[in-house]
């Protein structure tokens, strides 16, 4: 299993109603530095909503972006 596919299995953990940080789910595939690679995943993630990268936030609480900016309005 490669990097954006270990991402997007522990985002299908997220319950709804809840969010995570890019470091927390970096942490939770075994990369804690790699945060970043971690947005990267969620940006190209192609199963969108399905796999709900839109819970995921960064660590200053900043909700970044999102397609056609719908994460906002997905997370409240």
């Amino acid at each position: 299993m490669n990097f954006n596919e270990k991402v997007y299995s522990k985002l299908k953990l997220i319950p709804e109603g809840k969010v995570t940080t890019y470091k927390e789910l970096a942490e939770a595939v075994g990369n804690p530095k790699a945060f970043r690679a971690a947005g990267n995943a969620c940006n190209k993630n192609p199963f969108a909503p399905q796999v709900p990268c839109h819970r995921v936030v960064s660590s200053s609480g900043s909700i970044g972006g999102y397609a056609f900016g719908l994460k906002k309005r997905l997370l409240y």
